[in-house]
């Protein structure tokens, strides 16, 4: 046996999902204990680290990405699904957020494993979101019982087409916090310890997100990752806001040392009534194709596109009288076409209002995936702080 024999190997799958990537591992392949598990994840990232040189992250928040997935929990449930945003910056992985575009390549994964049986012409897996306690259904196009790959259809943000795999979030309502509107109000005002003072909405659904007017923090919601990323004035303005709002609704405690690389929720995104622009790829999108502009921020940074889950946040806002969003959207159907960074994103959402609260029956939106490698990924058994003999561990026999 040569050197690797001193390495462990984790059967490993890299896919896309939407517009992020990420990385699959199986649950029985981890240790159980959760430190030990997370130095074994942050290890085959490449974390902390920005450019995560030395592991398999991509150096980006929408590319260090991690799936663990394993049998349901739920008799519902085909597959269990656990996120994690893995920390570029620091020793830690967030699995207190959810992400609806890598759910997207765990349903293309559970029917490809075979977790559920192929039917014509679509195959609904039922997932199983760990993170949320809420089942995603996952529609795979299939046809003369094999999974169709090739497709028309196609999403800003990835190059190319394929067949189109659509998400379906039920009860979405209230994830974090219980309530869809957190504080009870569908806009709050926010004051800085400055003084300054911001109206927001504060949404919790399928993802715990804080809308602001983008014209209130003085941009156009037209601005490219350039010019975001830079105005370190801005950024440090919608992170104060950020957490403010976390502290309001009791997520964040007064005092906390906050980071938008430590603690990923709530997310902020600015909002504004439809306008024409150009995305990230030069291309020119009219004001009429979309009913509201809007600017995601993850991990303090401008989002390439926009978060699946942040973009449900958004369509059930836009359905609220009194919010943020409804004062800058388009009036529209159930569907809702948002203008980011990359282009557009079409979502549609079932919302009711019940009692002094609102339901989201149903939230959905079309996205492709794809499975880009399957192999194993090597970690020196030498930097795990736990000792061998682990029942998970498997050291290859490379002779």
């Amino acid at each position: 046996m040569n050197n690797l024999g001193q390495m462990i190997r984790i059967q490993t799958t890299i896919m896309r999902g939407g517009t992020s990537k990420g990385i699959i591992l199986r649950k029985y392949d981890l240790p159980s204990d959760d430190e030990e598990r997370d130095e074994l994840i942050l290890r085959i990232f490449g974390s902390p680290d920005n450019n995560q040189i030395d592991g398999l992250g991509g150096g980006t928040s929408l590319t260090s990405k991690l799936a663990i997935v394993g049998p349901p929990s739920r008799i519902e449930a085909h597959i269990d699904y656990t996120f994690g945003q893995v920390s570029l910056e620091n020793k830690m992985i967030d699995y207190h957020v959810t992400c609806g575009n890598i759910v997207t390549a765990v349903g293309l994964y559970a029917a490809e494993e075979g977790f559920v049986a192929l039917t014509e012409p679509i195959t609904e897996v039922r997932i199983f979101n760990t993170n949320s306690s809420k089942i995603t259904v996952v529609e795979i196009p299939v046809e003369e019982g094999k999974i169709v790959y090739d497709g028309d259809f196609s999403i800003d943000g990835v190059p190319g087409s394929s067949s189109k795999i659509m998400l379906n979030f039920l009860d979405t309502g209230g994830i974090f916090t219980g309530k869809t509107l957190p504080t009870g109000n569908a806009s709050d005002t926010i004051t800085l310890k400055d003084g300054r003072a911001y109206e927001v909405s504060i949404v919790d659904c399928s993802n715990l997100v804080v809308f602001v007017k983008a014209e209130d923090l003085g941009v156009q919601c037209t601005e490219l990752q350039a010019e975001m990323d830079t105005n370190a004035e801005l950024n440090n303005t919608l992170e104060q806001i950020r957490v403010e709002a976390g502290i309001k609704i009791g997520f964040l405690q007064p005092g906390q040392e906050v980071k938008p690389t430590t603690h990923a929720l709530p997310k902020i995104a600015l909002v504004a009534s439809p306008k024409t622009y150009i995305t990230s790829s030069n291309t020119l999108v009219d004001h009429s194709e979309i009913d509201i502009l809007s600017r995601y921020i993850s991990m303090g940074r401008l989002h390439k596109a926009y978060a699946v889950s942040g973009a449900i946040a958004l369509a059930v806002a836009c359905k609220i009288p009194g919010s943020i969003p409804f004062s800058a959207v388009r009036a529209s159907g159930d569907g809702l076409s948002i203008g980011h960074p990359s282009g557009t994103l079409y979502v549609e959402a079932d919302v009711s209002k019940i009692g002094a609260d609102w339901s989201v029956k149903r939230a959905a939106c079309g996205r492709t995936a794809r499975r880009l490698m399957d192999g194993y990924s090597y970690v020196p058994a030498s930097f795990l702080s736990f000792k061998q003999p682990y029942p998970w561990l498997t050291l290859p026999d490379m002779s």
